[in-house]
């Protein structure tokens, strides 16, 4: 039994990065084709000799791309489509199970986006994607929750693994944003899910890596004040996009128009500020190798494309394109780094180390917090660069940048814009988790009630028979009037009140009562001032059961129990 189980998760992770990675490099391969017929890239512009067929086309791509978008935007519930924030929050549902249609629509709304030159990103995309796939493999061998669970992880590995040719940060990354735990369970399956992703695309298609470096080394000791300060200035940058995003999301919904006219308005102010900076179009692959040599912008340049980026691209993802913020917070930090790299001979003087480093420190500094995977973007410097000096440079720089940007917007930008839909991650899964899981179980039909014109004496004959010290009033159509105790009632009868009254007079509501939506984590964080038998709970004022706090507490303990032998699972 147990030698089939591993048999079956190595199996599961070899299928999945197999897969993934294949589809991965398919995707990518598409975008790229889209590009170079639509004219987005550089090199197929340079075949269009005439002028105003040029701007006709830098700027008419990306506007019928955007309306495109929209139009596929309308199909899909809320006019929302599927992104890495909705792979956390599915990851950690009681049954994480990717939506087939949606999942292949937000897919083919990120390469139309992407093919047409929209100012978003191609990774977090792919990861969605991969995900999608591994959730739809352990489907169809029906697997258990925790299974599922794995099997995202393990889609959203290899397509990191593939993209970035680095299978550790593959690992690393489905762990550190997805999981969240790191059981023995998920190790291995994770692990051969990125390794086969790095294989398919590395060594099976021979893709080139998103970067190359040539024994970058460190020049000065003291240069390492600078980067610290990248990381820091760069917390700033990355809060700054995310905060760009946000405005420009909370603008295109105060703007009653049809989806697809704000989503072609995106395109088409991409298509007029790519008239003076191209660089801006896509995902920008090109600009950032061009960015690392170190020669081909002055600081003015950096400055320019670096700060119209940052705005195209909070336009594009506010405005409904579909695509990611990984790629796009790539070349705004590589940008921002390059940029303090060329003042960086006012500081340490000469000699100094090549603008690469500066530019990898700050692209680290600013992807770091707005994706929440410092480690992730550490790992993906040093498997593209295997530069132990660079990675330890890079170290110093998200350390603080994602130290400060944490204290200025949050873990990251996926998990803020979860918290705004009440998913929050903050207090680790366990609130997760019991957030999702109803009392409604919980609830029990036995308890003592009487009708509010039932007199005190009946009533106090009722709970001495059974044995309890809390009834339940409530009027003719069952509607809770309140809870009356035997303590009150002795109490009424020391006054020499006649106990033949009404109890209805007598009985006051509970300041604790529950509802039969409400939740394990509802009902514990409510428990503190509660003093009493049980709690009752309503539906639409009618009283329809009881629940006892040693049953509210004993569920949460077991849901806690669960999720430790989850994290810690070795099989």
């Amino acid at each position: 039994m147990m030698h089939g189980r591993i048999s079956f998760l190595a199996l599961l992770g070899l299928v999945v990065g197999a897969v993934v990675g294949v589809v991965a490099v398919g995707f990518v391969e598409l975008v790229l084709w889209m590009n170079d017929t639509l004219l987005v890239t550089a090199a197929s512009r340079q075949h269009v000799v005439d002028p105003t067929l040029r701007t006709a086309l830098l700027v008419g791509v990306p506007t019928v791309g955007g309306f495109v978008v929209g139009l596929l935007s309308l199909t899909m519930p809320g006019n929302q489509f599927h992104s890495l924030q909705h792979v956390i929050e599915i990851a950690h549902t009681p049954h994480p199970v990717m939506p087939v249609r949606r999942s292949a629509m937000s897919s083919i709304a990120a390469v139309v986006s992407l093919g047409t030159g929209a100012s978003v990103g191609q990774y977090g995309p792919l990861a969605h994607m991969g995900a999608s796939i591994g959730s739809w493999i352990s489907r169809v061998t029906r697997a258990d929750r925790s299974i599922g669970m794995i099997s995202i992880a393990c889609g959203c590995a290899a397509a990191i693994s593939a993209a970035f040719h680095a299978p550790l940060a593959g690992l690393v990354f489905s762990r550190e944003v997805v999981l969240r735990h790191y059981s023995l369970r998920a190790f291995a399956p994770i692990a051969v899910a990125a390794i086969i992703g790095y294989v398919i695309d590395h060594i099976v298609f021979n893709r080139s890596p998103l970067i190359r470096t040539d024994n970058l080394v460190v020049v000065a000791p003291w240069e390492f004040l600078v980067f610290i300060a990248i990381g820091i200035l760069g917390a700033f940058v990355a809060t700054a996009f995310m905060r760009a995003i946000e405005f420009a999301t909370a603008l295109a919904q105060r703007l009653d128009w049809p989806v697809p006219i704000k989503t072609a308005l995106a395109g088409f102010a991409v298509g007029i500020v790519a008239l003076e900076v191209p660089e801006i179009l896509g995902i920008g692959q090109d600009t950032l190798r061009m960015v690392m040599g170190g020669d081909a912008f002055g600081a003015l340049d950096l400055l320019k494309i670096m700060v119209t980026k940052l705005l195209l691209t909070a336009l594009c993802l506010g405005f409904g394109f579909a695509g990611g913020v990984f790629s796009p917070a790539l070349l705004v930090g590589t940008l921002f780094g390059a940029l303090i790299g060329t003042g960086a001979q006012w500081v340490v003087g000469e000699p100094h180390s090549a603008i690469a480093i500066y530019a990898v420190c700050g692209m680290v500094a600013v992807t770091g917090p707005v994706i929440g995977a410092p480690l992730t973007t550490v790992l993906i410097v040093f498997e593209l660069t295997q530069s132990f000096e660079l990675t330890t440079a890079a170290l110093a720089s998200v350390a603080f940048a994602n130290l400060i940007a944490f204290r200025m917007y949050g873990r990251s930008f996926f998990d803020v814009q979860l918290q705004k839909r009440g998913f929050d991650l903050r207090l680790g899964r366990d609130k997760v988790i019991a957030q999702q899981r109803l009392i409604r179980p919980l609830i029990e039909r036995d308890y003592t009630v009487f009708d509010v014109e039932k007199p005190l004496r009946e009533i106090r004959d009722g709970l001495v028979a059974d044995r309890r010290s809390e009834a339940y009033v409530t009027d003719a159509t069952g509607a809770y009037v309140g809870t009356l105790t035997l303590h009150r009632i002795m109490e009424i009868a020391s006054t020499g009140a006649s106990l033949d009254e009404p109890g209805g007079a007598y009985a006051a509501p509970e300041t604790l009562v529950l509802s039969q939506d409400d939740t394990i984590w509802d009902a514990i964080s409510r428990l503190d001032d509660f003093v009493g038998e049980s709690i009752p709970v309503l539906e639409d004022g009618r009283l329809v059961g009881v629940l006892f706090e040693s049953s509210i507490v004993s569920a949460y303990l077991d849901l806690m129990d669960s999720i430790r032998k989850e994290d810690h699972a070795a099989l």
